[in-house]
C-alpha cells in the first residue's frame, strides 16, 4: 500500500478539489471551496487538508480550527469530514490513519468530524466510518434528520398521507395559493427573519449570504415562494447537494396565513421536482426539539408532520476523538 502524502489547501488547488468532490462518492455542495467562499475571509480559521497517493488527489477535508488545537469538519456548512471516491477498506483505512497521524504530530488535542448521512453516497458504503470506530473514535451526539426516498411506482402523493393527500389536492383544485421559482431573497428574508423570531432563533444564513451563494453556485441554489392574491406568504430555499440529494435548508411561512397550509404546496412541489430532475432523495433536514436542554431530543410535532410526506428518519451523526495527553 502506497503512503499517502498530506497537503494544506491553497487556492492554486481550488479547481482540483471542486473537481474531486463533483465526482467523488460522498461530496455534497458543502464540500466545495466555491461555496465555502461565501464566507467572508477571516470569519472562520479555516484548515483545509489534501491527501495524495502518488500524485494522484485520494481524499478531500473541509475544515477549520477551533480554540487553537480542535479541528472541525465542517466549519461554516453542515457536512463535512473526509470525501473519498469509492475506495476498498484497507485504504480507507490507511486513510484514517494517515489523517489522525496528521493531527497528533499537529499538536490538535480533539476532532470533531460530520459526514453527510448515508443517503448522499452514490454507492452505498461506510469504509471511512468503520475505520474511525476501529481506532477508537466515539459519538459526540446524533441528531435526527428526515428524507423522503423517491422510488415511486405510481402518482407520488399517493404514497403522503391521508391529511397530507386531502390538502394538496384541496389547494391544487382551490388554486387560492400559487408556487414558482423565485429570485427575490428581500422577501425571502424577511419571511425567514419573522418565521425564526417566533421561535426566539436567528436564521444561520443572512441577506447577504444568501445573495453570494446564488452568485457563488447559482445551479445548486433554488428559491420557491409561495403566493396568495400575489402576496409572498412562504418560501423554500433548496440546496442542490449533489446528483442524489435535494435538501431543504428552510421552509418558512407568515404565520398569519398559515390556515392556508402553504408549506404543504411547499412539500408538495419540492418532491414533484426533485422527481422530475432524476433525485432519489429529498433531505427535510434535522427535528430536533431546540429549547430542550438535551440536544438530542426530538420534536416529536415536527416529526409527525415530516412523516405525512412519506419521510423516514436518519441519522446525522458526530465523529469524535481526543488525543491522549
Amino acid at each position: 500500500m502506497n503512503k499517502i502524502e498530506v497537503v494544506e489547501y491553497e487556492e492554486k488547488y481550488r479547481s482540483l478539489w471542486d473537481e474531486f468532490v463533483e465526482k467523488s462518492n460522498n461530496g455534497t455542495l458543502f464540500h466545495l471551496q466555491s461555496f465555502l467562499e461565501y464566507h467572508p475571509k477571516g470569519k472562520f480559521n479555516f484548515h483545509h487538508l489534501m491527501f495524495f497517493e502518488n500524485d494522484k488527489l485520494l481524499a478531500v477535508l473541509p475544515g477549520g480550527i477551533v480554540d487553537s488545537n480542535i479541528y472541525w469538519s465542517p466549519v461554516g456548512a453542515s457536512y463535512g469530514s473526509l470525501v473519498t471516491e469509492d475506495i476498498p477498506f484497507e485504504k480507507a483505512l490507511l486513510l484514517v490513519d494517515t489523517m489522525m497521524e496528521y493531527f497528533e504530530k499537529n499538536g490538535f488535542k480533539e476532532i470533531f468530524l460530520i459526514p453527510p448521512p448515508i443517503i448522499y453516497n452514490k454507492v452505498i458504503t461506510q469504509h471511512i466510518e468503520y475505520s474511525m470506530l476501529y481506532r477508537h473514535f466515539d459519538f459526540e451526539l446524533h441528531y435526527i434528520s428526515h428524507a423522503i426516498h423517491i422510488n415511486f411506482k405510481k402518482d407520488f402523493l399517493s404514497y403522503f398521507d391521508k391529511t397530507a393527500r386531502k390538502t394538496i389536492r384541496k389547494i391544487l383544485r382551490e388554486q387560492k395559493i400559487q408556487i414558482r421559482e423565485s429570485t427575490d431573497y428581500p422577501t425571502f428574508n424577511e419571511i425567514l427573519v419573522k418565521n425564526k423570531a417566533k421561535h426566539n432563533a436567528k436564521p444561520t444564513h443572512s441577506l447577504d449570504d444568501m445573495l453570494r451563494l446564488s452568485k457563488l453556485v447559482p445551479n445548486k441554489v433554488r428559491l420557491n415562494m409561495v403566493y396568495y392574491e400575489d402576496i409572498p406568504i412562504a418560501g423554500s430555499w433548496l440546496f442542490i447537494c449533489n446528483p442524489k440529494v435535494v435538501l431543504c435548508f428552510y421552509n418558512m411561512l407568515l404565520y398569519e396565513y398559515e390556515h392556508l397550509k402553504p408549506v404543504y404546496l411547499i412539500m408538495y412541489e419540492t418532491v414533484r421536482w426533485a422527481l422530475e430532475n432524476g433525485f432519489e432523495w429529498v433531505d427535510i433536514g434535522v427535528s430536533q426539539d431546540t429549547k430542550s436542554s438535551n440536544p438530542m431530543t426530538p420534536a416529536l410535532s415536527l416529526i409527525n408532520f415530516k412523516e405525512r410526506f412519506h419521510s423516514r428518519g436518519i441519522l446525522r451523526s458526530t465523529y469524535h476523538y481526543k488525543f491522549r495527553d
